[in-house]
């Protein structure tokens, strides 16, 4: 089997891929989640004519020879409205966020009238509409605002609600069973015996693919002997997904496809032209997908960057337009012409003087460094039979987070 491009991967990974179903929650815990349906407003706000300011609700009629002297008649906070109806030559103390009273049509800031008792002496009329909010004028009920297919940020979550919705129909969170492989590995935390490393890769996998929706389930560590890791691989259930770390290459000791295949796995691809990440395997058992990561540990995340984030997109409905869009950037030294391999270097940016950043290649692409991938926030895109750039030429580069 040929190396599959990035671009054919990904295609492959997305095909038939449908949005997770609906379920209902409560608005107070839908932060983070994916509207399933649009919102439309089943509310008017505000519900009546507020005072913006704190002063007197007065008939601008009154106002037309100033100073002038009002009988104040009343009171309207935010809560506590004023029952009556202002008349000629009267007025109600009013806060901000109180229904404006019958019969007033403008407000007098308090710093331009000053009380006296049961009187108000008004020495400016120099009134500004905008300290009275209409009706209606946030929204009215029956305003589409919220589109579905939408993840709900903090200013997303206080409008929904509202719009007069305590639930709302979200997405559910895509299963996501994590596995990994290998007799190289100890949990965290242990003290590594001879020929053994601790266990690290599955920790920023979940950390992405929870910060892409998913809620994560880490199944352990799995030993190469085929009954370890079916007996692991069963545990990931009815998972819309199923990712495994090491183990997805051809070696004597890859067993991670075999095994998956023997339980009924349709293998779809298992190599890339790409660096870092050739090893990458993809299929289908029943209705979960599994996406094979590489065991080293840069492949492994930037691989997961660039097809398990839009995979989880995808089961949330969530538009992939902007998800793989490259952003136009400067590298700020020479990069050697690329090879057969699509190759995603890891990169820092910084803002350069035309506007554009201005990316410099991490100390080290070996892609078993860990250290380095940390120091960086976006890959530096060289297609494959890219040619040389010189310092300040134009690269293509890819956000780490998203």
């Amino acid at each position: 089997m040929a190396p599959l491009s990035v671009a054919e991967a990904r295609c492959k990974v997305l095909q038939e891929v449908a949005p997770t179903p609906a379920e209902l929650i409560a608005v107070e815990a839908a932060h983070g989640r994916v509207l399933a349906d649009g919102l439309v407003a089943r509310l008017t706000q505000p519900p009546f004519d507020a005072s913006a300011m704190d002063g007197y609700a007065v008939r601008s009629a009154d106002l037309r020879s100033l100073p002038t002297t009002l009988e104040l008649i009343g009171e309207a906070a935010a809560g506590h409205p004023f029952g009556g109806t202002l008349g000629p030559g009267q007025a109600v103390r009013i806060f901000t966020g109180a229904p404006v009273p019958a019969g007033s049509d403008a407000i007098v800031i308090q710093e331009d009238a000053e009380r006296d008792g049961g009187k108000v002496r008004v020495r400016n009329g120099d009134l500004d509409r905008t300290h009275i909010r209409p009706r209606g004028l946030d929204f009215s009920a029956g305003a589409p605002l919220l589109a579905g297919g939408r993840r709900l940020g903090p200013r997303d979550v206080s409008l929904a609600a509202a719009m007069g919705y305590g639930q709302l129909s979200v997405r559910r969170r895509p299963r996501l069973a994590l596995v990994s492989t290998g007799d190289e590995l100890v949990a965290p935390g242990q003290t590594p015996g001879r020929a053994q490393i601790v266990s690290s890769n599955h920790l920023g996998v979940a950390a992405m693919a929870e910060a892409a929706g998913a809620d994560v389930a880490f199944l352990g560590i799995a030993r190469d002997l085929p009954e370890s890791l079916a007996a692991h691989f069963e545990k990931a259930g009815d998972a819309d997904v199923l990712v495994t770390i090491g183990g997805a290459s051809v070696g004597d000791h890859d067993l991670v496809a075999p095994v998956l295949t023997a339980q009924g796995m349709a293998l779809s691809f298992w190599k890339i032209a790409m660096r870092p990440g050739k090893p990458l395997m993809f299929g289908r058992l029943r209705q979960t997908r599994i996406l094979g990561l590489p065991g080293n540990p840069v492949s492994a995340l930037v691989c997961a960057r660039l097809f398990l984030v839009p995979l989880l997109r995808a089961l949330l409905g969530l538009s992939l337009d902007g998800d793989a869009a490259q952003i136009k950037a400067r590298s700020a030294v020479a990069l050697e012409a690329n090879g057969a391999r699509e190759h995603y270097m890891r990169a820092t940016a910084r803002h350069g003087n035309d506007g554009l950043a201005l990316v410099t290649p991490v100390r080290s692409q070996d892609s078993s460094l860990l250290s380095p991938l940390a120091e960086a926030d976006c890959l530096l895109v060289r297609p494959v039979g890219a040619p040389a750039v010189p310092a300040g030429g134009l690269v293509p580069i890819l956000p780490l987070d998203f």
